[in-house]
């Protein structure tokens, strides 16, 4: 049986718009012989954005969209007409989405409704020759090349955010239990692996409200893969506090607790340490006797310091007590995250010595392999990217900026001649020599 239309993870490729080229052209002007420089820059390329929007909660859209495109920036003109700027692309995803790049990077933990984070940036628009005019330089040739957009694979992973996850085996009652205390109306039915979407549910108590998460069904072997349950096991990491169901009926009520902790420490040591309000469900056919020869057999092998209710989803009792127990530990757990939080702001630990992002920027490095001589580095390598090697003014002005920033001299240093083929970052089409080559 499927996943109905619940998707909680996605890959799909982004895409950011390239920058727009310069342009070269000089003033035409009556009575004027030649006109100065006038080529105008390219426009920047668009971004790709994702924003959180409660409204949305699934990732079944990706599945069709292989590919989330901005535009790219538009070519500078003549008379200093500057290239269009591409149109940016917002993309809006369930809150609780976290985006990692193709190598594993965290780009992005969207917890909060509105949040937005650029994905992938747009490049920049290149100049035009007008912006290379000097005292010296009154009639220069030369244009850049826009940036590239980046461009990348993302991996999306949905976490469900409640209040409260209720876990326990398969028709352990936790579906009838959410739709008995809040407005959800989870599909049950008499199988081995009933709930097969996550539901979200919103129970008032008291005063407050409690957002519930009916997480499917655990079995024996899920952390492993086995049934759906390592597939959604990742939404329990998300809530605050744990509602351990066990069915009454059980043939061993204590083995059928352990076996789900044990599948939760076989996940996540961390959510073994979750705090946790246990219920036996199912009580309201079972007299006084049988409910207390229960809860011993389960106080065996539950913490002293956890609760054990009796409840009832059916007849509607015990609900109210477990809900405001519910409640005390989740304002418990969200007071002392909030301590930890204001700590972890207030710390500022050992200084931190290391290079500036300017220096980092600035930094490069020269290697020789067999048969040419490497150049890296962030900012050199951007040069490079926005220089028309087809150009000899543009692949001068390149010789100009190495020269200034004392690569070559390094080169020079490392055995370099004027013939030597030089390879800036791992693209050979950006080669070139030290000396012009006609």
């Amino acid at each position: 049986m499927g996943l109905s239309m619940f998707v909680d993870t996605a890959k799909v490729k982004v895409a950011a718009g390239d920058g727009g080229n310069g342009f070269v052209s000089f003033r035409h002007e009556i009575y004027v012989d030649k006109g100065g420089p006038d080529g105008g820059d390219g426009g920047d390329g668009g971004d790709v954005t994702f924003i959180a929007d409660e409204n949305v909660n699934t990732l079944v859209d990706f599945r069709f969209k292989p590919e989330l495109k901005a535009q790219p920036g538009q070519a500078g003109a003549k008379r200093n007409r500057r290239g269009k700027t591409g149109e940016g692309l917002t993309v809006k995803v369930p809150v609780g989405t976290i985006v990692h790049h193709e190598d594993g990077t965290l780009l992005a933990d969207l917890t909060d409704n509105g949040q937005k984070v650029v994905i992938a940036k747009g490049g920049g628009g290149g100049f035009g020759n007008a912006h290379f005019k000097s005292s010296t330089r009154q009639a220069p040739r030369v244009a850049e090349l826009g940036e590239k957009g980046e461009t990348f694979e993302v991996a999306l992973e949905l976490k469900l955010l409640a209040d409260v996850g209720l876990v326990g085996f398969p028709n352990a009652g936790k579906s009838t239990f959410l739709s008995v205390v809040s407005n959800a109306k989870p599909e049950i039915a008499d199988y081995a692996f009933t709930t097969l979407t996550p539901h979200l549910g919103v129970a008032d108590v008291d005063q407050g409200t409690l957002l519930i998460a009916d997480i499917p069904g655990l079995i024996e072997g899920a952390s492993q893969g086995k049934g759906l349950g390592d597939a959604f096991l990742r939404h329990v990491e998300r809530t605050a506090v744990l509602l351990h169901l066990v069915d009454a009926y059980q043939d061993d009520i204590a083995k059928a607790y352990t076996t789900i902790r044990a599948e939760l420490a076989a996940y996540s040591a961390e959510l073994v340490t979750r705090p946790e309000v246990v219920a036996i469900t199912k009580t309201e056919g079972l007299d006084e006797e049988m409910i207390e020869f229960l809860r011993s057999e389960l106080r065996a092998v539950v913490p002293e310091s956890t609760a054990i209710f009796t409840i009832s989803s059916q007849a509607h009792t015990g609900i109210l007590e477990v809900l405001r127990a519910l409640r005390a530990k989740v304002e418990e757990v969200r007071q002392n995250q909030a301590l930890l939080d204001n700590e972890d702001e207030g710390y500022s630990g050992l200084p931190v010595i290391g290079l500036s992002e300017r220096q980092r920027e600035d930094s490069w490095r020269v290697r020789k392999e067999e048969h040419a001589f490497i150049v890296e580095g962030e900012k050199i390598e951007k040069f490079a990217a926005r220089t028309n090697f087809d150009n000899p003014h543009g692949v001068n002005r390149l010789r100009d900026i190495m020269r200034k920033m004392g690569i070559t001299h390094e080169l020079e240093r490392a055995g370099a001649e004027g013939d030597s083929a030089i390879i800036i970052g791992n693209d050979f089409s950006h080669q070139l020599t030290l000396i012009e080559q006609n």
